[in-house]
């Protein structure tokens, strides 16, 4: 293997990082921002910054708390950036759609409708609220998201009580539905 050939170790952990959290990744991207190609948009600058950030790593935390750092932290700026169109409901997982009976398409229809109302209400909450969430449905546990978001894992675990207990309230009265 020549010198050009060899996989540098940020090549290496950038690899180990999308092999293990690429599908969060793209999670992570549809639930911050909506609309077809945002999204993919997004989930590209993640990437780009995911790689250049990699060269800084030093193993001071985790490899997973690193990338929902970066990830975090990009999507955020991205939704504080001023918006030049309208907000948009969150696209979501298509493995939905692959069921085959129509009692079957019926269910997969109200749980994506369900999916696509409650990522809709967590599209809108302030992007501190909306990191915490995203994190906590991707079962990343209190301690983790306070590393990845600077807060205390006692404070994580209230917000993620309180914040969830908003997102029943309004999902339940219908608040968001047709947004």
């Amino acid at each position: 293997m020549s010198e050009a050939e060899r996989i540098t170790p940020q090549q290496e952990l950038y690899l180990e990082a999308v092999t293990a959290f690429g599908p969060a990744l793209e999670r992570l991207a549809r639930g911050y921002v909506g609309g077809s190609d945002a999204w993919q948009d997004l989930l590209q600058e993640i990437h780009v910054a995911l790689w250049r950030s990699l060269a800084r790593f030093e193993g001071r935390c985790s490899l997973r708390t690193w990338v929902y750092r970066i990830a975090h932290n990009t999507a955020t700026a991205r939704v504080l950036r001023p918006r030049t169109h309208a907000p948009t409901l969150v696209a979501l997982d298509d493995n939905l759609e692959s069921l085959a009976t129509r009692a079957n398409e019926e269910e997969a229809f109200d749980r994506r409708r369900a999916l696509e109302r409650l990522y809709g209400l967590i599209h809108h909450l302030r992007p501190l609220d909306r990191q915490v969430m995203l994190l906590y449905l991707e079962q990343v546990d209190a301690a983790a998201i306070g590393e990845i978001t600077g807060l205390s894992a006692a404070n994580v675990a209230t917000k993620i009580s309180r914040i969830r207990q908003v997102l029943i309230r309004q999902f339940h009265a219908g608040i968001g539905h047709d947004e």
